[in-house]
């Protein structure tokens, strides 16, 4: 069997070793889960071939980014290279033979820049708010994954938003450092400091729903295959197993919020790029309404099985290489103790 975790997210060990196996675990759920949103914009590409000022999302398994393909079919850059792809497995096996495997992974290291440090603001955060508010309830409460989620997920989702912001400016308006800093004081002189936000909103309504569904989910499936296995803590493998179901249960609940949040961000990432003709963006519920009018209920689950083969092995790796860091520190601090008696 495999090694035993402690049941208790932060017993034990420092909030530095908690960003630590945080980091590690985004880092590794990156390298697994890209290459499927890699092969995926490539189809994409090849049934649509992208025109200039095209926006599109790239998912590295931790978040969301907005990309814009710069020059249309004079691009150069790795969603733009040629190939005939058949499937899904096609493209797997033709993009690695015919442009390396390093091609798998195109596009993720400037992603990693915003992604890696908003997982350990996240994962770390919740492990906090979740060891201080059952020290201050006295008593293990459902509600406590549920609120620390919820609180952990705003966080991070509040501290990468204008960052996320400024590279998609960087990106679709290619400016040098020093226009960036121009082009940010006239949008905050024009529209306020809160034009740094813009796109928040779309995004906590999926992501913090999600986050407080996937920690109670997390905690309570775990807890129960501890039980089933008699288990005192839980092992790699049942973290693995917890964090596909918790992740999968949450990414249907939320489909709807995410189906609109890919929308809001796709109308963000042209108006950044065709500012003039940008028009008036429209409220979330409005736009829940205008798709659930031209394409029924349905509309609002589109993309289903995309997003759980994407987000339940996410969940998994991430939550269970994070839940391995953290029984090695604990392991590690045990010794140190111990070696000082």
């Amino acid at each position: 069997m495999a090694e035993k975790m402690s049941p208790s997210p932060g017993g034990g060990i420092t909030p530095l070793q908690q960003m630590l196996a945080s980091g590690t675990g985004a880092i590794l759920t990156s390298l697994f889960v890209t290459p499927l949103d890699v092969v995926k914009i490539r189809l994409q590409a090849q049934r649509t071939p992208f025109s200039k000022g095209k926006c599109f999302l790239y998912c590295n398994g931790l978040m969301d980014h907005l990309y814009v393909c710069q020059n249309g079919n004079g691009c150069s850059a790795w969603y733009k290279a040629p190939g005939h792809f058949t499937g899904t497995l096609d493209a797997f096996v033709k993009i690695t033979r015919n442009e390396g495997l390093r091609s798998l992974w195109s596009g993720l290291p400037p992603t990693l820049v915003m992604a890696v440090p908003a997982t350990v603001i996240y994962f770390t955060a919740y492990d906090q708010l979740r060891d201080y508010l059952h020290t201050r309830m006295g008593s293990w409460s459902h509600s406590i994954p549920l609120l620390a989620g919820a609180l952990a997920r705003l966080g991070a989702v509040t501290v990468i938003s204008p960052l996320e912001l400024i590279r998609t400016k960087l990106q679709s308006q290619q400016l040098s450092y020093r226009e960036l800093r121009v082009c940010i004081r006239s949008a905050v002189a024009q529209d306020g400091w809160l034009s740094l936000w813009r796109g928040w909103g779309p995004t906590v309504l999926r992501d913090v729903p999600f986050s407080a569904l996937y920690w109670f989910n997390y905690e309570l499936v775990r807890t129960w295959l501890c039980g089933q296995a008699w288990l005192d803590g839980a092992t790699f493998t049942v973290s693995f197993t917890s964090g596909a179901i918790s992740g999968t249960v949450a990414a249907v609940l939320t489909l709807p919020f995410d189906v609109v949040k890919t929308q809001r961000q796709i109308e963000l990432g042209d108006s950044e790029v065709h500012p003039v003709k940008a028009s008036k963006r429209s409220s979330t519920w409005l736009l829940m309404q205008r798709i659930r009018a031209e394409s029924g209920t349905r509309g609002l689950f589109a993309g289903f099985l995309p997003r759980v083969i994407k987000v339940a092995p996410a969940c998994a790796i991430m939550i269970s290489t994070y839940e391995f860091g953290k029984s090695f520190f604990q392991k590690l601090n045990q010794e140190q103790q111990l070696r000082g008696l």
